[in-house]
């Protein structure tokens, strides 16, 4: 089911209820120990008109440590999928180096291989894996990365993606995001989930379960929480949960509806939309559910609330204007100013974490696409090229828009690059996803 804004008023209201919260009857389950492997499928639409030619090559590994895929597959589809990269095929080539001293650089050269990575795992005396690769300049013949982490055995996969991240990093001059998170809302039958996995789809586990629905789930800043909103009062109501307990509470419980939960910057506090009054207005609050403030005061509907990256401003979504636009106001409350003016539709509005651009979901005649809107010169370009394609979200590294497309008469999972260059399609075999919340960019762990 898609949610948009309509253009009579009456039907604005109502279908910002079904959006927000006006369906009841949640029974909730905690199911964080549910480890789900199967991962998203992948397709890739277009890519860069230069791609870097690399070659992944196997590392050396004892045999009970690859779980499922070696760790060179793992960077190679991280790589490959980014857009950005063609893999040299390897496979059927004898001998491939294991270190430097083993590799023929002219043979590499004449693949035209700008770069090469070699490695090795070990596992330590107390079981834990240390990993170390190198990635080779194939022209010049010397190191580009040295790099050495010793994890638990869980940590196999994401250890691959931190090396991934590297060589995205050192490539291309951007981070990269594949050891990255995200969360989601599942549906199959009368089951909802909410769930949070790799970047990748893989390590899916369930943060939510039930059979009404789930919806607007938000990564506190240092990725350990869940905003998210639910139903076992007979009303929407904000929870707050952390993603390692389990433990969770109540942020929002006001009269009417308590939807739409967005972090400061700082994780200290909410913004929420409220019916505490009369129409959807924008309040903060902390996250123990007091010092509540009411951040607009209209007679029109205010929501979608989303912190600029400086936390100076809220941007959100209204139809003060007479037709949905973006409009901004000083986070402690203000004057209102409006943002977007191409279109006569546009809704869900969330920045990239470096604040250059802000994502939003324009109609364009009769299509819901993705569009994003460079802040400091105002252009705008449509990425997206579904019909009914809502709910985005940027990564981390501010390069690619997560968000869902209405695919084959279920909404999957997909990602744009805000250039609109290269396009991916991720879906599960079965249900509907949606709501797509990518989460904040984490340290990592190594020596290089």
């Amino acid at each position: 089911m898609i949610f948009h804004f309509l253009h009579d008023k009456g039907a604005l209201m109502l279908n910002l209820l079904r959006r927000h919260g006006q369906m009841i009857g949640l029974t909730i389950c905690l199911l964080m120990s549910g480890s789900v492997q199967a991962a998203l499928e992948v397709e890739i639409n277009g890519g860069a008109a230069q791609m870097i030619p690399v070659a992944i090559l196997p590392f050396a590994e004892p045999l009970n440590t690859a779980n499922k895929q070696h760790l060179h597959e793992v960077i190679s589809n991280d790589l490959k999928n980014s857009g950005l990269f063609r893999i040299i095929n390897t496979s059927g080539m004898p001998a491939l180096p294991t270190e430097p001293s083993q590799i023929r650089y002219p043979e590499w050269a004449a693949l035209k291989a700008q770069g090469l990575s070699v490695g090795d795992v070990q596992v330590t005396a107390n079981g834990q894996l240390k990993v170390s690769v190198q990635v080779m300049d194939v022209l010049r013949q010397t190191p580009l990365l040295q790099l050495n982490y010793t994890v638990p055995t869980s940590q196999y996969r994401h250890v691959a993606h931190l090396i991934a991240d590297e060589i995205y990093l050192k490539f291309t001059g951007q981070p990269g995001a594949f050891a990255t998170r995200i969360a989601y809302v599942t549906r199959a039958g009368k089951r909802f989930t909410l769930q949070v996995a790799d970047a990748d789809g893989y390590n899916a586990q369930t943060l939510v379960a039930s059979n009404e629905p789930i919806i607007s789930p938000a990564w506190s800043p240092d990725g350990t929480r869940m905003a998210y909103v639910s139903y076992e009062k007979k009303k929407p109501v904000v929870f707050v949960q952390s993603l390692y307990t389990g433990e969770r509470k109540v942020v929002a419980n006001f009269k009417g509806n308590n939807s739409a939960p967005a972090w400061s910057p700082d994780g200290s506090k909410l913004a929420v939309v409220l019916t505490y009054g009369a129409n959807s207005q924008l309040y903060t609050i902390s996250l123990d559910g007091q010092n509540l403030q009411q951040v607009t005061k209209s007679n029109h509907i205010d929501t979608e609330p989303a912190f600029s990256p400086d936390g100076q401003y809220i941007y959100f979504t209204s139809d003060r204007g007479g037709r949905p636009q973006i409009y901004k106001v000083p986070a402690a409350g203000g004057s209102v100013s409006r943002v977007t003016f191409e279109g006569g539709y546009n809704v869900s509005p969330r920045f990239s974490p470096d604040g250059r651009y802000l994502t939003y979901i324009r109609n364009d005649g009769g299509s819901f696409k993705v569009a994003v809107q460079e802040l400091a010169g105002g252009d705008v370009k449509l990425l997206s090229i579904g019909a009914q394609d809502e709910s985005p979200s940027f990564a981390p590294n501010s390069r690619t828009i997560m968000y869902t497309s209405r695919v084959g008469g279920r909404n999957t999972l997909a990602t744009v690059t805000v250039d609109g260059l290269v396009r991916q399609r991720l879906s599960e075999a079965s249900g509907d996803i949606r709501e797509p919340a990518w989460g904040p960019a984490q340290a990592s762990k190594n020596n290089h």
